[in-house]
C-alpha cells in the first residue's frame, strides 16, 4: 500500500508517552521508526502496570510503540554510541527527550549531527524548555499541575484534580509530529534540515484555549467549575431518574427544543434563560429546574428522545461503552496486529483518514531487544 512517509526514516530515542506517541503516529503514516532503548530494561513503560496483557506486557507500552522496530544500545558505551550515531547520520528524522544536554554529552545532539546530515530534522521534548527550567522533571502530572490544569480540574469545593489520561505528553505528541511533518515540508522546499523544539509546559498553555485566552486576554482567572462550563449552559451532567445525562446545550435553537421534548417549552421563552449569557447568569436556577423534569424518565431514554430532536445529550461510558458505541458507528476504533509468535494485540487505531495514503499497521509493539554482540579482543 502506498504511505504517505513511505521513504521516511526516524530514530527514536525517547521514552514514555510523549516522544513515543509522536513517532509512532509518524510509523502509522509509513515512516521506518527504529526505537532505541536501554539494555536489560527498555523503555521506562515496559514495566509500568498492571495491567498486562495475556503475555503479561505493559499496555502502557502497547498503546505508543506499534510498527517500530528496536534495538538496545548502551548510550554509556562507545562502541554503541557510535552505532547510534551512525544510525543518526542516516535518519530523516531524530526523536529525543533526554534531560536537556545529555545528547550533547553523548555527541548525539542536533549541532554535532547537524554537520554529518544537514538535513536532518532534529526534535527534542523537554518539561520545561532548555533554558532555566532545564533540570526540572517534565512528568505529566507535575506539568499538570504546575501548569495549572488541576486548577481548573475537579469540583469547586473539592481538591484539584488531574485529567484522568496522561493529556499533556498527548498533546506535546501531536505538537511534536505537526512540527517535525511542517520542517519536512520544508526541508522538501530547501534541503535544510532545523530543530524542532517541543515542552510539555508550553503544549499545556497552548491546549488550555478558551481558559487561557480568559486569562491573557480578558483577564480573568479560571477556577474549578466541576462539570459546569465557564461560558455555556446547560452543558454538564444532569440527574435523572437512573443516572446522569450529559447535556451540551450550545446555542438558543438547541435549548428550545430541550424544553420541547421535557415538556417545559415556557422555559425558552423566560428572559432568565431566552440566551446563553442570560442562561450562564442564571445557572443555578436553570439547573434545579431541569434537575425536576429530568427525574421523571431514564438517562438513555432522554438521549433517545433528544438526540433524535438534535440536542445534543448522552449518558457517561465507561471505556467499554466508548468503544462500543464507536463500533455500532462503524468508526472500527480497533486494528488487530500480529506477533511473531502467531498471536495478536488489539490496539486502537489511528484516527486520522487520508483516502489515498490511509495509516498503516505493519506490526506489534516489539519485544524488548537483546543488546549488541560483544567481541573480545584476541
Amino acid at each position: 500500500m502506498t504511505t504517505a512517509l513511505g521513504n521516511l526514516r526516524v530514530l527514536d530515542f525517547a521514552r514514555v508517552l510523549a516522544g513515543p506517541f509522536a513517532t509512532m503516529l509518524l510509523a502509522d503514516l509509513g515512516a521506518t521508526v527504529t526505537k532505541v532503548e536501554r539494555p536489560g530494561t527498555g523503555d521506562d513503560t515496559r514495566a509500568w502496570g498492571p495491567p498486562h496483557d495475556q503475555h503479561d506486557q505493559a499496555t502502557y507500552f502497547q498503546a505508543v510503540n506499534r510498527n517500530k522496530d528496536t534495538i538496545a544500545l548502551d548510550l554509556s558505551d562507545p562502541r554503541d554510541r557510535a552505532e547510534a550515531r551512525r544510525l543518526a547520520l542516516s535518519a530523516d528524522v531524530v526523536v529525543e527527550n533526554f534531560r536537556p544536554g545529555l545528547m550533547a554529552e553523548f555527541g548525539l545532539d542536533h549541532e554535532q549531527l547537524r554537520a554529518g546530515n544537514p538535513g536532518l530534522i532534529y526534535c527534542s521534548i523537554t518539561g520545561f524548555g532548555r533554558g532555566p527550567g532545564a533540570r526540572l522533571p517534565g512528568y505529566d502530572l507535575l506539568v499538570q499541575a504546575l501548569g495549572g490544569l488541576m486548577s481548573i480540574t475537579g469540583e469547586p469545593a473539592g481538591e484539584p484534580q488531574k485529567v484522568g489520561v496522561a493529556v499533556v505528553d498527548v498533546l506535546a505528541g501531536l505538537f511534536a509530529t505537526t512540527g517535525i511533518l511542517t520542517a519536512l515540508h520544508h526541508r522538501t522546499r530547501t534541503g535544510e534540515g532545523q530543530r524542532v523544539d517541543i515542552d510539555l509546559l508550553s503544549c499545556l498553555l497552548a491546549g488550555l484555549a478558551n481558559q487561557a485566552s480568559a486569562y491573557t486576554s480578558g483577564g480573568v482567572v479560571p477556577t474549578r467549575m466541576g462539570n459546569q462550563h465557564p461560558s455555556i449552559a446547560p452543558y454538564e451532567p444532569l440527574p435523572c431518574s437512573d443516572g446522569e445525562l450529559v447535556l451540551a446545550v450550545g446555542n438558543d435553537r438547541q435549548f428550545t427544543d430541550l424544553c420541547r421534548v421535557l415538556g417545559a417549552p415556557h422555559l425558552a421563552a423566560d428572559e432568565r434563560y431566552a440566551t446563553n449569557t442570560a442562561r450562564v447568569r442564571h445557572r443555578g436556577q436553570l439547573r434545579t429546574e431541569l434537575i425536576s423534569l429530568l427525574a421523571a424518565r431514564r438517562a438513555e431514554d432522554w438521549a433517545e428522545e433528544l438526540t433524535r430532536a438534535r440536542v445534543p445529550a448522552g449518558i457517561v461510558n465507561d471505556i467499554a461503552g466508548a468503544f462500543a458505541l464507536a463500533t455500532d458507528l462503524g468508526l472500527a476504533p480497533t486494528v488487530e496486529l500480529p506477533r511473531a509468535d502467531g498471536s495478536a494485540v488489539t490496539l486502537c487505531r489511528n484516527p486520522i483518514g487520508l483516502s489515498a495514503t490511509p495509516p498503516v499497521y505493519r506490526s506489534a509493539p516489539p519485544p524488548l531487544p537483546l543488546p549488541l554482540p560483544r567481541h573480545r579482543n584476541t
